[in-house]
C-alpha cells in the first residue's frame, strides 16, 4: 500500500478509536471515565428500583399503590415540565416517602448541550422540585444517561450526586409485563454474582408527552417485588448507597 493511503488508513482508524471511546465515555452506564457517578452499593442483597420521566398521573398513582402493597420504597427522577403540570403528583411521590430526584427540565441529550443550557436544565429543573416539595434536591440522573465532564461538573455545583444504573429492563419500547420483569431478573442475578448490588432502569412516565403507556412496568413492578422478597433482596433508595 502507498504511504500515502497507508497514513490515511492509520488516521480513520486512530479516529475510529477515539470516537469509539468518547461514546463509551458519554453512554455507557457504567463508565466512570467522564468522572465518579453513583451506580449501586456492594451488598447484592440490595436493588434499587429507579423510575425515570415522570410524574404520569394515574400510572404514577398506579404505582405508588404497588409500591405501597409491597411496603417497598422507589426513587423517581422526574422531568421539571411535568412536575409543573402534576405537581400533586410529585408531592404524592414524596410523601409515600420515596426519593424524587432531578432528571432536568425537558429531557435533552445533554452529552452534546452547552454549559448554559445544561445548567439551565439541571438549576431549572431542581428550583421547580424544591418549590414543589420544599426540600432540596440531591440526586440527578441524566437523561440517557448522556454525560461529559462538564455536566458531571455542573452537577456536583449545584449539589447533586450523578446517578446511573446498572439494569434495564428496556421499558421505552412495547414489551409485555412478563418479559420487562424476566429482564429485570437476569439483571439482578448477574449482579449477584458479580457481589454487587443492583440499580433498577424503568420508567413510569415517557419524555415526549404525559399520559404515556406504562402499565406494562406497573405490572412488572409487582412481579419484581414478588421475586426480590422470595430471594430475600432488600429494595433501596439510592440514597442508601452514598
Amino acid at each position: 500500500m502507498p504511504a500515502p493511503l497507508l497514513d490515511a488508513g492509520l488516521g480513520l482508524a486512530a479516529s475510529g478509536l477515539v470516537c469509539g471511546a468518547w461514546a463509551y465515555a458519554a453512554m455507557w452506564p457504567a463508565s466512570q471515565i467522564f468522572g465518579p457517578t453513583l451506580i449501586a452499593g456492594s451488598n447484592p442483597k440490595e436493588a434499587a428500583l429507579t423510575y425515570d420521566d415522570g410524574p404520569n398521573g394515574d400510572t404514577t398513582l398506579r404505582l405508588l399503590d404497588v409500591l405501597a402493597r409491597h411496603n417497598a420504597l422507589a426513587t423517581f427522577f422526574v422531568l421539571g415540565n411535568f412536575t409543573r403540570q402534576q405537581p400533586e403528583i410529585v408531592r404524592a411521590i414524596a410523601q409515600a416517602g420515596h426519593l424524587v430526584g432531578n432528571h432536568t427540565m425537558t429531557h435533552p441529550w445533554l452529552h452534546v448541550q452547552s454549559a448554559t443550557r445544561i445548567r439551565e436544565e439541571l438549576s431549572g429543573c431542581n428550583a421547580i422540585l424544591e418549590d414543589t416539595l420544599g426540600a432540596p434536591i440531591r440526586f440527578f440522573r441524566a437523561p440517557h444517561g448522556a454525560r461529559r465532564p462538564v455536566v458531571l461538573k455542573i452537577t456536583r455545583e449545584l449539589g447533586l450526586t450523578p446517578v446511573q444504573w446498572n439494569v434495564m429492563a428496556f421499558d421505552w419500547t412495547p414489551h409485555p409485563a412478563v418479559a420487562l420483569a424476566d429482564r429485570v431478573k437476569r439483571g439482578v442475578a448477574q449482579n449477584q454474582k458479580l457481589c454487587r448490588g443492583s440499580n433498577i432502569l424503568l420508567h413510569d412516565g415517557g419524555f415526549l408527552s404525559l399520559g404515556q403507556p406504562r402499565m406494562p412496568t406497573v405490572e412488572a413492578t409487582d412481579l419484581v417485588l414478588t421475586h426480590l422478597a422470595a430471594q430475600k433482596i432488600a429494595p433501596v433508595t439510592v440514597d442508601a448507597w452514598v
